[in-house]
Order: structure tokens, then sequence, then C-alpha cells
């Protein structure tokens, strides 16, 4: 493969990811704004998620190619998804934290004490609402990437794209 056939692989499959990223950041994003209105406080941070959305799209599309060991390889496809949701979102609780800590040492006198007041304020809340929205974006992302290698690249997408058989018409279950 040629070096701008792999470069334009690279920076689709980035892009790709960054906008299912962004568009679960950005309806985190949505819902802070619209809670932060009751008590009038603007939310600003819309171009630092498209940041994250970026990094997060790039670290995951890395972390694919990591194995996970033979246990794992010879266990149900679940395993796979769980181990990869958890470590990801550990992953993105550690930065999130670090990004905090970072944001306020000036105002509190280090980058430790920083680090305690995150779990002492309500930036402990603001840590868990992200790791919690991107922890289902990181779970669906990983149970995407399953059915993908299971049915076949771009099979996935056909299906949705497609009309439903039988006219849509669910099946009903006789019990």
């Amino acid at each position: 493969m040629s070096v701008m056939k792999r470069l334009k692989d690279e920076i689709r499959s980035i892009a790709l990811l960054m906008l299912y990223f962004s568009t679960w950041i950005g309806v985190l994003a949505l819902l802070k704004t619209l809670i932060l209105m009751e008590y009038r406080i603007q939310f600003h941070g819309l171009a630092l998620a498209l940041l994250g959305a970026l990094i997060l799209a790039k670290a995951v599309l890395m972390l694919e190619h990591v194995p996970l060991g033979a246990y794992i390889r010879k266990r149900p496809a679940i395993f796979d998804v769980i181990l990869r949701t958890v470590l990801c979102a550990f992953g993105v609780f550690v930065l999130v934290v670090i990004e905090k800590a970072v944001e306020g040492r000036a105002e509190h006198g280090g980058f430790v004490s920083s680090l305690f007041w995150v779990f002492q304020s309500v930036d402990g809340y603001h840590v868990g609402a992200n790791v919690i929205c991107i922890s289902g974006a990181l779970l669906g992302y990983n149970v995407l990437s399953v059915l993908r290698r299971h049915l076949g690249e771009g099979v996935l997408l056909r299906m949705l794209l497609e009309p439903l058989p039988n006219g849509g018409e669910r099946r009903s279950s006789k019990t």
C-alpha cells in the first residue's frame, strides 16, 4: 500500500471516529449547557470538546491494535468489549482528573493541592459526568468494532442503509 493511500485511510478513520465521539461529547456539552442555563451560567468549552474528540479518536485507533492477550482472545467477544471499554474509560478518567488539576494549580497552590480539590469540589461531579458519557461512547464503539470484525468491512453500514426485510414488520413471538 502506498504512503498516500495509508495516509488517506488514516485521516478517514480519524475523521469518522472523531465525528462519532464529537456527537457524544456534543450531547454532553448540550446537557451541561441546558443544566447550567437554569443557574444562568454560561458554558464555554465546545472547541476544547472537539479537541478532546480528536485526541480520543486517535488514542482509540491506536489502542485497537494492542492485543489483550491469549486469555481474552479465547473468550467470547463481550470480554474484549468490556476490557477495552474499562481500560479506555480508566484512561479517560485519569486524563480528565489531570486536566482539571492542571487548570486549578495556580488557584489552589500547586498541582497536588489542586488534585485533591478536584475530588472535594463540584469538579469531581463534572469529571464523573464526562467519564460516564465518554465510557458510553467507548462501549458503543467497541461493540460496533466487534460487529464490524464479524460481519466484514462496510456490511453493517450497508445493512443500516437498506430497508428492513419484510417491509420492516417485526415477527411476533408466540409463547
